[in-house]
């Protein structure tokens, strides 16, 4: 191919992408999400969904694609069309999959298009009304005692709560079993029901149960105790060193997905999150709405990459 002719092709491609850029968007956009309904994922996107309708001018369609840690979701958005109508919640499940999962369908950093983050949040551990373990020190006391019999349910193998399982885990020093589930209402009912022990998820899914007194409150996973939950102590007040966990979601698009497109996906999500509605609801559910650019986002998932593959290694966690 001559000179004149790859500037010709590099013209009609802009000429195409730009096209493509202003009749976005033409149809309904999906977001694709790894997790099941009721989560904080679930909550925060359908919290959004409205006013990103709005702006963009097509209705937000959520679909919910649990289990596989975030796979099956990922795989469906890194090989959907790139033209802004397939999006992916991307969360640091995301980030730790290649130290998790011995190969992808899929490379994690290369087959997205960053858009930005959305929000972060913390964790809580809880237990069910009628566990004998009040405190969280009772409960690792129980489990030091007892080893392998206690369980700490979580959910999405791979995913953050099920990391932030294990990590507490190890950091607690017990030989406790952590125990996968595919949704979080999943889990809920089996903490609640006491088929296992404890349950570590996010803040938001747990939040009207811990108020309603269907769920005890043992202590929150970040480094500071969380506004909503003044009274819970966090891991590190109740004996486990250095406990700091929290999470996060984002938006990406599959790669080649035009910088217009995703420029106007980003615009319109800037203007949701600053949504007084919205942001009251995030608060409610404790997470905080934070928008970034695409570089932003692209250098904090390495970053998080990197940190979670330490918690992979430190946790001794087989690849799965």
């Amino acid at each position: 191919m001559t000179l004149f002719m790859r500037i010709a092709f590099i013209a009609v491609l802009c000429s195409v992408f730009e096209v493509l850029a202003q009749s976005f968007p033409s149809k309904p956009i999906h977001i694709v999400l790894p997790f099941g309904p009721g989560g904080v994922a679930d909550i925060t996107t359908r919290t959004l969904a409205p006013k990103l309708t709005e702006g963009l001018g097509q209705p937000i369609v959520v679909d919910n694609l649990p289990g596989a840690g975030g796979i099956r979701a990922s795989e469906t958005v890194a090989k959907a069309e790139p033209d802004g109508h397939t999006l992916l919640l991307l969360t640091n499940g995301n980030a730790v999959s290649q130290a998790l999962f011995k190969s992808l369908p899929y490379d994690p950093l290369n087959d997205f298009a960053m858009i930005s983050t959305v929000g972060y949040f913390g964790m809580v551990i809880v237990t069910g009304p009628d566990a004998k373990a009040k405190t969280l020190r009772e409960a690792i006391a129980f489990a030091k005692a007892n080893p392998g019999k206690l369980n700490i349910g979580t959910i999405s193998p791979g995913g953050t709560q099920h990391l932030a399982g294990e990590l507490f885990r190890s950091s607690a020093g017990i030989d406790a079993v952590v125990v996968p589930h595919k949704t979080t209402g999943d889990v809920i009912v089996a903490v609640s029901n006491g088929s296992v022990d404890l349950c570590v998820d996010c803040y938001a899914p747990l939040i009207s149960g811990i108020r309603a007194g269907a769920l005890c409150a043992l202590a929150v996973t970040t480094a500071q105790r969380s506004p909503g939950l003044p009274d819970v102590p966090t891991a590190i007040e109740s004996g486990v060193p250095g406990y700091d966990v929290a999470s996060w979601n984002a938006l990406a698009a599959p790669a080649k997905t035009p910088r217009a497109v995703i420029e106007r996906v980003r615009e319109e999500l800037v203007k949701a999150l600053a949504a007084p509605e919205v942001q009251k609801r995030f608060a409610e559910l404790g997470v905080e709405g934070r928008a970034s650019t695409p570089e932003e986002l692209r250098e904090f998932f390495i970053r998080e990459s990197a940190r979670w593959s330490r918690v992979v290694e430190a946790a001794k966690i087989p690849k799965q």
